[in-house]
């Protein structure tokens, strides 16, 4: 039984003033390979979708064990990042489920995305993470909404597919992080604790 990961990080971040997937996070790692580590060596394969001629994000992608998945049509919005990482698993054999996770939230731990992947391979749902009960990021879905996915356009991301609140799985945690998203650089100075992973 397996779990894919799929990281979205091709978007722009406008609000940050720079690209924040390459930020410096105050323990020394690029915010993107804070959000990729807890699925290295967990999910498999570990997809992320990035724009197309983005060095930086690949080769750090790359060092994180991950497959590199790039998304022309990126700029249009989210929706198409996902289509085009729904695309790349559907190509693939023996998959359960993914992982769905975002590059701007390098707080989500390990544990986190173990607990996720234990609950969707036990009740092949649609499963989302409750902090102090708010849903929270990442969300997972098994294999057989990666068709739904595939169809997504614009600013239209898997929150849009189902009602998460009734529809999926909660998975409580005991992890601030899925909540915590970084769109400007003083997130970075307000940040809950980084953890260890």
């Amino acid at each position: 039984m397996s779990v894919a990961g799929l990281i979205l990080a091709a978007g722009q971040g406008v609000r940050f003033g720079s690209d924040k997937r390459l930020a410096v996070l105050p323990e020394g790692r690029t915010m993107l390979e804070a959000a990729l580590q807890p699925y290295a060596g967990l999910c498999a394969p570990l997809l992320v979708v990035i724009r197309p001629d983005d060095d930086g994000a690949r080769d750090l992608a790359l060092s994180c064990g991950a497959q590199v998945v790039t998304c022309a049509d990126a700029a249009s919005g989210m929706g198409h990042s996902l289509a085009q990482g729904a695309r790349a698993l559907m190509s693939m054999t023996g998959l359960d489920g993914v992982i769905i996770g975002l590059a701007d939230m390098p707080l989500v731990t390990r544990a986190t995305v173990q607990s996720l992947q234990q609950a969707l391979l036990q009740t092949g749902q649609p499963v989302v993470p409750v902090y102090r009960g708010q849903l929270g990021q990442p969300r997972g879905l098994p294999v057989s909404r990666l068709a739904d996915l595939a169809l997504l356009k614009g600013d239209q991301g898997a929150r849009h597919m189902l009602d998460w609140q009734r529809d999926a799985v909660p998975v409580t945690v005991d992890d601030a992080g899925v909540l915590f998203d970084v769109d400007r650089p003083e997130d970075l100075r307000t940040s809950p604790s980084f953890p260890d992973c």
